[in-house]
């Protein structure tokens, strides 16, 4: 029996691993795979040369890791391209959202789909992920707003996750906004939530996160903060939407409950990027909604930097403020639109983006022992992945070391 499922040669290796500067670059590389794992990468001179199953020359090609799109809510029903039509017009998204529009009017159509129809039109997003490189996706709930459907959203989700070919995580977004039969009620949904959601989630082991979006026009911070303790106290991981359309101390209070991540961010103030760093919370920039939105008021990415705050990236895939399916289109949003270096976009999507997800001990960049999640690429330089708009240079994908057809 070989030592090794694969090897791939004449590579060049861009690991991402942080320990070395820029992209961790590995000259004339070679990278072995063994169950699912990477069992040895280096300098192809350096090789131990154990036997292989399958040996492949990769023609000097650029590898990293795979790209990890750690906030996205890819299962829902319909469109809102007529919404789209009244912004550019100059009515608000939060006017919007007052009629009724908005988040609940995906609501309705999610509500009313069938799963089949959730499912198959979830499982066309995912593979437009994929083929742009993408082996990780977190899908959150928050397009049932009821028991039974948020139940149907997370299913859908952990079936796709046993059938794309693609690692799925999980996430509980019940608190996204206040339903209609719960108008004027919103600290009772929370209970509902609460009392009678999360432990049905929780036993059934359908969720990896809890998630809540805290801003004017959804759910204020001790409503969200009776969530998170019932979340900590089903042993759950948080995450929050925070301070999209105001400083409503939505990074403080993420900070607060040692939050995977904060997401959005363009209000928040200095004194919640501090608390952020001071948990270790990693930040998620969503440029495609503040491209979508129109927005003028970008993400503190330099008190970020200063403080020492991992920025992830995402597409934010949903289908009212952020219609994009390519992670590396998102790459380009965030350097031009946000100003972040390239490396930072590729390390916001590999590195960082597994952070946001508790993944990083398994995933997010090439190192011995951790999933084999490659990405090879048709670039001269892994900066071409935040330059280049509208192409798709992935030249080949592996998933846990299986090749993925895209």
């Amino acid at each position: 029996m070989a030592d090794w499922d694969l090897v791939l040669t004449d590579i060049r290796i861009a690991t991402m691993s942080g320990d070395a500067p820029g992209y961790g670059v590995i000259e004339d590389g070679a990278l072995a795979i063994a169950d699912g794992e990477i069992a040895w990468l280096g300098p192809a001179s350096e090789s131990p040369g154990n036997d292989a199953d399958e040996t492949r020359s990769l023609g000097n090609r650029w590898v990293t890791p795979a790209l990890i799109d750690c906030h996205t809510h890819l299962v829902f029903a319909g469109d809102r391209a007529e919404e789209y039509e009244r912004r550019l017009a100059g009515v608000s998204y939060e006017d919007i959202a007052a009629e009724g529009g908005g988040i609940l009017s995906t609501v309705r159509a999610t509500r009313e789909a069938e799963i089949d129809s959730l499912y198959n039109a979830a499982l066309i997003r995912i593979r437009q992920l994929a083929a742009s490189g993408v082996a990780t996706i977190e899908i959150k709930s928050g397009y049932g707003l009821d028991v039974g459907s948020e139940l149907k959203m997370l299913v859908i989700a952990r079936n796709l996750g046993e059938t794309s070919g693609v690692s799925i995580q999980t996430t509980l977004l019940a608190a996204h906004a206040l339903p209609p039969e719960f108008a004027g009620k919103a600290d009772d949904y929370i209970d509902l939530i609460c009392e009678e959601l999360l432990p049905d989630i929780k036993e059934r082991e359908l969720a990896d996160a809890v998630d809540g979006y805290c801003e004017s026009i959804a759910f204020e911070a001790p409503q969200i903060a009776k969530l998170f303790r019932a979340a900590k106290e089903a042993g759950l991981p948080v995450k929050l939407h925070a301070d999209q359309l105001s400083d409503g101390g939505g990074a403080e209070l993420a900070a607060h409950f040692g939050a995977l991540s904060a997401d959005h961010l363009e209000y928040s103030s200095k004194a919640g990027v501090r608390a952020l760093a001071n948990a270790g919370t990693t930040a998620v920039l969503l440029p495609g909604a503040f491209l979508t939105l129109g927005e003028k008021q970008k993400p503190p990415v330099d008190l970020l930097r200063d403080n020492n705050v991992p920025i992830a990236l995402a597409t934010d895939c949903n289908p009212g403020t952020s219609p994009l399916c390519s992670i590396t289109y998102a790459m380009a949003l965030g350097s031009r639109l946000f100003g972040l270096t390239p490396e930072e976009c590729l390390a916001g999507v590999t590195r960082e983006a597994a952070r946001a997800l508790g993944l990083a001990s398994d995933r997010g960049t090439l190192e011995v022992g951790k999933r084999a999640d490659v990405a090879i690429w048709d670039v001269n330089h892994p900066r071409d992945l935040a330059y280049w708009m509208g192409t798709n240079p992935l030249n080949s994908l592996l998933v846990g070391g299986l090749d993925f057809d895209i």
